[in-house]
Parts: C-alpha cells; sequence; structure tokens
C-alpha cells in the first residue's frame, strides 16, 4: 500500500519564529515577503494576480482548495505567489464544474506550500510585526540552514518586478472595429480588468511594461491604461517617465493600485511602504466625491504619501479608506487623468467599485466630442 503519512514542512520567519506543518504542492524550498489575505472566497484569482509576485501569502480561509480550480477563474497565465500557508488543504473538491484539485494544480506550477499551521497566529503576528520576509521548504529539515537562506532574501523595499510579470508582447482583447481604444501599460495587469473594459466595449492593446512611449502613442488610442503589479513603484523610473508622457497627451488616464501610485509618482508625490498592506475582500472607501461608501478589494504593500497628497494643489483626493484614512483615489486637476488604490475589477470580491469603469469609458466619449 501506499505512504499516506504527511510530508512535513517548516515555515521559517525573519522573527526567527518556526513553525511546523504538513506539505502540499510541490515539495522544494521557497521564499518571500511574507503577507495575509482576509477574504474568504477567490484563492485561484488571488493565486495567479501578477500583484503577488515575491510573495508568499497567508490564506485566512479555515478551508482551501474546497470548490477545485476552474481556468476561468485565473488572472494571469500562471500562478504568481511564491508560497501559500493554510489552515486546512481540502483534498476533495464540491463544484462539478471543477477542472482538478487545488493541490494538483499548485504541482503543475511548481508552487511550495504548507497546511496544518495556525493562520490566524500568524496574522496577528504580521499585523502587529509588519511586512517580513520568511522560508517555507518540505525538503530542508535543518532550521539553521533555512534561516541561513532566508538572510540572504532581499526586501520588497526598493525592488522592481514588474517587467518580470509583465508581457513580452503586444496583444489585443476586444473588437478590433470599436470606436473606443485603449492602450495599457502592462506591469502585471490581470485578466479580468481587461474584461472589464472590454465588456464595456473597448478594444484594448496591451503594451510591454519597457515599451517606448513613440509606440505606444502609435495606436493611436483614446485613452490610456495603466496597470497593477508587484515591487516597490519608486523603483520603476521608467514606468513613471512613461506615465509622466502619456498623461501629457491630454487623454483620458486611468491607473489601478501599481498604477495609482505611478500616476501619483509622475506629479511629485512620494510613495511609502506599509506596515503591513491591504489585502482583502471587504475594505471599506469613501467616495469623497458622492459621499458613498462602497466595500473594496485590495492588494497593496506600498502606499500614496497622504500628506503630500493634501499639500499638493494640482491634486485632488476622491476615496478614503474608511479604516485607516489612506488615500484610495486620486484625479489630477486640469488633466482627464485619475486613479484608484483599489481593485474595481474586483475578482474576487463585491462589485461596488465597477463603476469607475464606466466612468472610464464615458470620460473617453466625452473628451473625444
Amino acid at each position: 500500500m501506499p505512504n499516506t503519512t504527511p510530508r512535513q514542512a517548516i515555515l521559517v520567519i525573519a522573527d526567527g519564529s518556526v513553525h511546523y506543518g504538513q506539505a502540499f504542492g510541490t515539495i522544494g524550498t521557497t521564499t518571500g515577503e511574507l503577507c495575509f489575505n482576509t477574504g474568504m472566497t477567490g484563492y485561484q484569482e488571488v493565486f495567479t494576480d501578477p500583484s503577488y509576485f515575491g510573495q508568499i501569502i497567508i490564506m485566512n480561509s479555515v478551508h482551501i482548495g474546497n470548490y477545485g480550480v476552474k481556468q476561468e477563474d485565473v488572472e494571469s497565465g500562471s500562478v504568481k505567489v511564491r508560497g501559500i500557508i493554510a489552515r486546512n488543504l481540502e483534498e476533495q473538491f464540491s463544484r462539478r464544474l471543477a477542472e482538478g484539485s487545488l493541490d494538483d494544480y499548485l504541482k503543475a506550477n511548481n508552487i511550495v506550500a504548507i497546511e496544518g499551521v495556525d493562520t490566524r497566529a500568524l496574522t496577528a503576528l504580521v499585523r502587529t510585526k509588519g511586512a517580513m520576509n520568511c522560508i517555507i521548504s518540505s525538503e530542508i529539515s535543518d532550521v539553521e540552514e533555512l534561516k541561513r537562506l532566508l538572510a540572504e532574501v532581499p526586501s520588497m523595499d526598493g525592488l522592481e518586478l514588474a517587467s518580470q510579470v509583465s508581457t513580452d508582447a503586444v496583444y489585443e482583447v476586444g473588437d478590433p472595429n470599436s470606436d473606443l481604444r485603449i492602450a495599457v501599460m502592462d506591469y502585471g495587469v490581470k485578466q479580468h480588468i481587461l474584461r472589464c473594459m472590454v465588456d464595456r466595449g473597448a478594444f484594448v492593446r496591451v503594451h510591454p511594461a519597457k515599451t517606448p512611449v513613440a509606440q505606444v502613442k502609435a495606436f493611436n488610442a483614446d485613452g490610456y491604461f495603466i496597470s497593477n503589479g508587484p515591487g516597490d513603484p519608486a523603483a520603476m523610473p521608467y514606468a513613471i517617465e512613461t506615465v509622466k508622457e502619456l498623461v501629457a497627451d491630454n487623454k483620458p488616464v486611468f491607473g489601478i493600485c501599481l498604477g495609482h501610485q505611478l500616476l501619483a509618482l509622475a506629479h511629485d508625490i512620494p510613495t511609502f511602504k506599509m506596515h503591513h498592506g491591504h489585502r482583502g475582500l471587504n475594505h471599506p472607501v469613501k467616495n469623497l466625491l458622492t459621499g458613498k461608501c462602497e466595500i473594496t478589494t485590495q492588494n497593496h504593500g506600498f502606499g500614496v504619501d497622504p500628506e503630500a497628497v493634501r499639500q499638493a494643489d494640482h491634486i485632488e483626493i476622491t476615496h478614503q479608506n474608511l479604516n485607516d484614512d489612506s488615500i484610495e483615489g486620486i484625479r489630477i486637476k486640469g488633466k482627464p487623468a485619475f486613479s484608484v488604490q483599489y481593485h474595481p475589477e474586483s475578482t474576487p470580491g463585491p462589485h461596488d467599485s465597477r463603476y469607475l469603469f464606466d466612468d472610464f469609458l464615458q470620460l473617453i466619449r466625452t473628451h473625444k466630442s
């Protein structure tokens, strides 16, 4: 009979703590920045979100894998997280339309993971001590060796990662005969963001992160979209300069998450590394223009300097986080350019914020007329 004894996995965190559990996914060793997501669903969308590149994620749901995986739930061509920490892996999945188990999916994507640890306690640890690096291994049992390897992992602060997850070549989505043409700068764009624009009638061309501005403009777009993505926005001078030139073209510009930070940096507003970031499906944000609140999906470890924004006379704050008062949205005065820190495509999550895509398309129509 086959050996069914679970294989041990070890999690070592930069604060020196050591945690033991059982391995799932690929047998191996992985490192990255430790973060947590408070969402109770949507694990496949989270794992394939390019914004998580370079990170090991704690999933707060007690059960993971319980509804399997399905191709239409992905946000990119592969799993982008470096590793996964879970409470309980469910090998039996309930969804009839599922195409396989999460465990097999992670093995196919070469992702190392650990289950059987107290994820709520780990989340409390990160909330208290802040973001820090960690290592997971199901092949090395020597804790001192794991600590040595962990000490070599660079901080997320100062890392440029967007070019590593961007497309290698230009591609197009939507109806080429559409009268609404949008050029997307891909710094790690989620596929559902593109779908939200295509579903509203736009024809979208997606450009690699370091595409020259002249080539982007040659598409003769009616508007520009600055995508989400991983890493430190301040470590992307090439992208900051690109955003400056696109805004100067006086066509509508919309940025999400990393795109929001790049729009701020392009207008001399600094960004900063947050204590532990915002990642989940239930963050309350107030639209300061309408007075309405929306429940948002978020995934970011950097933010826009709130004092610098408030002191700037060329930028208006449009959205604010109701948990910590952080800046969640801005628009540039005198320019058709705006951005939000959160994810209005909301996959997974509530659809309260999808009106922002309507606003962007309407802005393009108004500008054209």
